[in-house]
């Protein structure tokens, strides 16, 4: 998880409430059904002595939000009366947590925040295309209609049928040169690391040759969807989820290799357990900290939210008169936004001690 978005956090103070939810509405009586998961969110607030105005805060928020269409989760951070995030998922959690702490609880966004990264998705033809930034906030859909007339090549021959094919792939060249135009800036607006092509084939492939050198190297196409009316999205909502599946995949793969090619080794760029894990983090030498299944363990911590240790001493070492005891799945993980480094929730994959591990940024 890219933690760059959530560092503003790390300047709020507690005590934060943290509620991570199913968001989905895909059946008949799904308003019914988060109204009951809002009444059990209230009332696990109202039972850890969550303030009044912050219950408030996540029960406004939701309530006030359009509903998503199909499977979804929700993540919202609140704290003092005051929404400070609120993030829709791809999928809903497991199970639905909520918790009121000291510090935000950021496992649950950690993991399906990886399900949707910012990207655009551009579904294109001859004549224009539409361009949807899938980024914070929800998508934002643009749409770009170029010159109708004439694109489309025609039968016949002679000079005269000559002309009408090099007007109309002129007219198509320029056409796709304003979209790649605005690709380019939607990119640019969203911070996307992936453009997703899809529709019409050979608009598609030369809308790619089209892109930007930038934008060409994050670009992939997908053999689905249609500018047409009446067009089923369903193909082409199952390629991008099978394309972006696999790309968090081999993203956690990589990661998983990274780790067990750096640790066992002197000098290696991978620790793992809580020991090795906060102390590189006092040293914000961390650059992505891997997370596996910590359980209740507890560390301390001081008034920065980077101050993290095992024990009272190595923080009293640093100034900090008197440590608090506070939960690893929240300290560590806050620790890591507020030292720049990034979140990956890994499985099986990798045997992390204690549930935690880290890939450095030097030995």
């Amino acid at each position: 998880m890219d933690t760059a978005t959530l560092r503003d956090l790390t300047a709020d103070d507690g005590p934060f409430a943290s509620v991570h939810f199913d968001f989905s509405h895909d059946t008949e009586d799904a308003a019914k059904q988060l109204e009951l998961r809002l009444k059990e969110i209230e009332a696990s607030l109202s039972d850890q002595r969550a303030d009044p105005a912050t219950i408030e805060a996540v029960l406004r928020a939701v309530r006030a939000s359009e509903p998503p269409v199909g499977k979804a989760g929700r993540s919202i951070i609140a704290a003092h009366g005051s929404v400070l995030l609120d993030r829709r998922l791809a999928a809903p959690p497991p199970s639905q947590v909520v918790r009121f702490s000291a510090l935000p609880y950021l496992l649950p966004l950690a993991t399906h925040a990886e399900e949707n990264p910012k990207y655009v998705l551009v579904v294109v033809d001859r004549v224009g295309a539409e361009i949807t930034e899938y980024a914070d906030g929800g998508p934002r859909t643009e749409t770009v209609e170029g010159e109708n007339h004439p694109v489309h090549k025609v039968r016949g021959g002679g000079t005269a049928h000559h002309n009408l094919q090099n007007s109309a792939e002129e007219t198509a060249r320029r056409n796709l040169v304003d979209v790649a135009d605005h690709v380019a800036k939607a990119v640019e607006r969203s911070g996307a690391h992936l453009v997703v092509l899809a529709g019409e084939k050979q608009a598609r492939t030369a809308l790619h040759e089209t892109l930007p050198e930038a934008v060409r190297r994050i670009a992939t196409e997908v053999d689905a969807g249609s500018r047409a009316d009446g067009s089923s999205r369903e193909g082409l909502d199952r390629q991008v989820h099978e394309l972006l599946t696999g790309r968090r995949l081999a993203a956690l793969d990589d990661l998983a290799e990274r780790f067990r090619a750096g640790s066992g080794r002197e000098g290696g760029l991978a620790v793992t357990g809580l020991e090795a894990v906060t102390s590189a983090l006092a040293e914000a030498n961390v650059e992505t900290l891997l997370v596996g299944s910590p359980g209740d363990t507890t560390v301390f911590g001081g008034p920065d939210p980077a101050q993290v240790a095992v024990g009272k001493a190595g923080l009293q070492a640093l100034g900090v008169a008197e440590p608090e005891q506070r939960r690893a799945d929240e300290a560590i993980p806050f620790a890591a936004v507020a030292t720049g480094a990034q979140v990956a929730v890994l499985d099986e994959r990798v045997d992390l001690w204690e549930g935690f591990g880290a890939i450095l940024r030097h030995s």
